[in-house]
């Protein structure tokens, strides 16, 4: 996920020093600033390197207004992060951004707060570049930074407290404002209590661990893109903690979050989507619907229906109800000997296995060669019971029977995974979490065999916290006081799952997150993706080129990590 050894093809222009002569705030001949690389060049000499910089890369050949000030990490202690810089310059010029480094002053400065130095030199960094933006032909109100880790850190930083003065004015460019407009953070490192300056030391756990209050989410806080490892030990609790902020105050944010992965930039082909989707590459392609791209069972071999219940065995069985089934959809050429399970949404009113919440990734996945099982569900809502009483009856029974036939079809009874929407979403929340817990009595041997799963997929979980049990989340989920909701057991059998949200969901991307959330406090590596501006069923239709329509892709990317061996399309 780090991208190394990238060809060194753009070229930079002569550094640009950010400060005049004599007036930079808190020299120190303990600090320099200079990459990493050069640092260790023969004969460095540290005195010649006392001023931070900025260095403007070549200009895009497609230009589309965006600027993207590129920002190591190093701890604070040096600017180490060479190869990503390269990369991050090469993929956005492409992209049509003119990019430009920061190198500030590194080591931690002595006697003051471990980040003040490259405080200092970022607010004073932005205004220089914003002050370039006519020369350079970008808008200057479409500046943004791409971080990693320490540099994070100073992005979020620069990203929440701008109207907080990390120095006293030196000159006439301190009168521009150093607001950027948007950031992608790699890692942000030292943002929760527990971890100022250094490794969180309770994982970003505990009543008393927040976020660091030096960030103030004033009036020009921007929108963000969060990406983080499972692992790192700058805890990604930090991200979730600055996404809830941002949610609470209505910006726009994304947060990626990848499982058994430490410190790393991740996804950063995530980050310009999010770009895409918020306009800062330019206008959105015209959207297309999901429909007309996975229009075709051309990789399907074969196809079998069959009832989910034995006649008169229904458990809990009420007339207006719908009739359950399950459909097995067999590819071509399989690549895999594991089976997705795959059922719609409807607010447990209505479900279907042919609409726009199941037949694509069905397809997809058969395009991958990996068998899927489709589930019609009870519904609507059964009359004295709970909204989802019936249709969990007929997950854990659906799951019994797929994994009873599996062996019969040349397939793994123990490489099973679940996936659902919005009710569904729920639906698979109860299935990952509380398979220990019967739902209905055995009615014959097959319901003798454990409904236990593998791993689970939520797109956009709906009812999965107490601020949203019968409807939209009145509070968006971000208060504390919104928790899990009770049905979720969290058991011993509890799987890794994927999430894939809307940000701008009603049904909110909390429900998510805060699921992502227990399941790491409990060991249990999950991924998650909420996607900037996109509402409920964000999937029906997208434009090219954003997270909403590349999304299919996250179950692939999600499946090979849980060792299922797709083939690569």
């Amino acid at each position: 996920m780090l991208a190394l050894l990238v060809p060194l093809t753009l070229s930079a222009g002569p550094r640009e020093y950010i400060w005049p002569k004599k007036k930079m705030p808190h020299p120190s001949d303990a600090q320099i600033a200079a990459m990493t690389d050069e640092a260790a060049q023969p004969g460095f000499k540290p005195a010649r390197y006392r001023r931070p910089y900025i260095e403007w890369y070549d200009a895009p050949a497609n230009p589309n207004g965006a600027c993207m000030i590129l920002i190591s990490g190093g701890a604070y202690e040096s600017c180490c992060d060479v190869e990503p810089v390269a990369m991050w310059a090469q993929k956005l010029t492409a992209e049509g951004v003119q990019c430009v480094k920061l190198v500030y002053r590194t080591p931690r400065p002595a006697g003051l707060a471990y980040y003040q130095t490259a405080w200092e030199d970022g607010q004073r960094a932005v205004r220089k570049v914003r002050s370039e933006a006519a020369k350079r032909g970008f808008d200057p109100e479409r500046i943004g930074t791409v971080s990693m880790s320490a540099g994070s850190h100073l992005s979020v930083l620069l990203a929440t407290s701008s109207q907080t003065p990390a120095y006293q004015k030196v000159d006439a460019l301190d009168e521009l404002p150093c607001h950027i407009n948007w950031a992608i953070l790699h890692a942000p490192a030292y943002v929760t209590t527990d971890g100022l300056g250094a490794p969180a030391a309770r994982e970003g756990y505990g009543p008393d661990v927040k976020l660091d209050t030096i960030f103030h989410f004033d009036a020009k806080t921007c929108p963000m893109s969060l990406h983080h490892g499972g692992l790192d030990e700058y805890s990604p609790n930090g991200s979730t903690l600055i996404y809830r902020e941002l949610r609470k105050r209505g910006i726009p944010a994304e947060l990626h979050l990848y499982p058994n992965v430490g410190h790393a930039v991740l996804g950063f082909e995530r980050g310009i989507e999010f770009m895409r989707q918020m306009g800062f590459l330019g206008e959105l392609d015209h959207p297309v619907p999901i429909m007309d791209r996975y229009a075709s069972d051309e990789d399907r071999a074969e196809y079998i229906k069959e009832d989910l219940w034995p006649e008169g065995a229904m458990p809990d069985a009420q007339e207006h109800q719908c009739k359950p089934y399950i459909e097995w959809h067999i590819p071509k050429v399989r690549s895999t000997d594991a089976i997705q399970i795959i059922y719609s949404g409807g607010s447990y009113e209505g479900n279907g296995p042919d609409g726009f919440e199941v037949a694509p990734a069905r397809r997809y996945l058969n395009s991958l060669g990996m068998t899927v099982v489709t589930m019609r569900y009870r519904t609507p809502r059964p009359h004295g019971l709970p909204k989802h009483i019936t249709a969990w009856e007929d997950l854990q029974r659906t799951i019994r029977l797929v994994r009873s036939e599996a062996p019969g079809r040349g397939l793994n009874p123990d490489a099973i995974g679940i996936m659902g929407s919005s009710a569904g979403g729920h639906l698979t929340l109860l299935g990952v979490t509380s398979s220990l817990h019967n739902a209905y009595l055995p009615q014959d041997s097959i319901d003798f065999l454990p409904c236990n799963v593998q791993w689970g997929i939520g797109i956009y979980p709906a009812y999965a916290l107490t601020d949203g049990l019968e409807a939209p989340n009145s509070e968006g989920g971000n208060e504390d006081s919104a928790v899990l909701a009770p049905e979720f057991s969290f058991d011993l059998k509890t799987a890794p799952m994927l999430f894939v949200h809307g940000d701008a969901d009603d049904w909110a991307a909390m429900n998510s997150v805060k699921t992502w959330e227990k399941m790491r406090s409990m060991g249990i590596q999950s991924e998650l993706h909420t996607l900037a501006l996109r509402p409920h069923c964000f999937q029906v239709e997208a434009s090219p080129g954003t997270g909403s329509f590349t999304w299919l892709d996250r179950l692939g990317d999600f499946l090979r990590r849980t060792g299922v061996h797709l083939r690569v399309p």
